[in-house]
């Protein structure tokens, strides 16, 4: 009964959008009239927008333009996703706030709202992806001005990484056993699932220090955990380290300590 919610909200939001570029919204086309630009478009602070399973996200969205009447409206902002993930926000609806820069240039502003719970944005796991940002303005003499790629982002799978060093304490020279777990959001289950086949650096900070250095890389076995072995040689922490992917943000697990004997 979900999906079929998340399908009826994103197939209003398509019908709504196609009624306002005179196209179905997946093919609408990039038009303007009159000498109305759009200057600069910016979303997130330009960094991904990263999502769990839980809580929604919310991502801020600039919009600069200019006329020489002056800026009278930016009617919508749309993210487009891999069909049919889809986020969008109006201005007739109270969304989307216009604020003066100069007689002929405004800068307007909103927030697109990605909701893994209630499938606003991501509605399965293909969303991890770049998208469009579709953005339409609108001028105090009525020209226009709307681009289905004003800029574009990336939507990513909120990712997690444990690790556990043992034993704890240790004997000089000994073995110390690191295990860990890789994982991200799954939208489409609504829990974090192990991240299969991916390097991850081992790294070691000595007490007192705080740099962390590489020690080896092993990948994720086929469930996302991580196991290997190192001999303990002074009293320290150790910790797993992802570098991220396109779909999946860098983390790092927190350093877990050793006592050496």
């Amino acid at each position: 009964m979900r999906a079929t919610t998340r399908l009826a909200l994103i197939g209003t939001s398509l019908a709504l959008v196609a009624g306002v570029t005179g196209a179905t919204a997946a093919q609408a086309e990039d038009g303007s009239a009159g000498d109305i630009t759009i200057d600069k478009v910016v979303i997130n602070g330009g960094k991904p927008v990263v999502v769990g399973t839980t809580n929604a996200v919310s991502a801020k969205v600039s919009v600069t333009a200019t006329d020489n009447s002056g800026i009278a409206k930016a009617t919508y902002i749309s993210g487009w996703g891999p069909n049919p993930n889809f986020v969008d926000i109006w201005f007739d609806d109270g969304d989307i706030t216009c604020t003066e820069v100069s007689d002929t240039t405004s800068t307007c502003t909103g927030t697109l709202t990605f909701d893994p719970q209630w499938g606003n944005g991501v509605v399965n796991n293909a969303a991890a992806a770049t998208w469009d940002l579709a953005v339409s303005v609108k001028a105090n003499d009525l020209d226009y001005i709307h681009r289905d790629a004003a800029t574009t982002f990336k939507v990513q799978r909120a990712s997690k990484l444990t690790v556990n060093a043992s034993p704890e304490p240790v004997a000089k020279g000994k073995t110390v056993t690191v295990t860990g777990k890789l994982s991200r959001a799954n939208w489409e289950t609504d829990k974090y699932a192990g991240y299969a086949t991916q390097s991850v650096k081992l790294q070691f900070r000595k007490k007192g220090s705080t740099t962390y250095t590489t020690v080896k890389t092993i990948k994720t076995n086929s469930t996302g955990n991580l196991s290997t072995t190192v001999k303990a040689s002074v009293d320290g922490y150790y910790r797993y380290s992802f570098a991220g992917t396109a779909t999946t943000p860098a983390v790092s697990a927190a350093g877990d300590y050793v006592d050496v004997k």
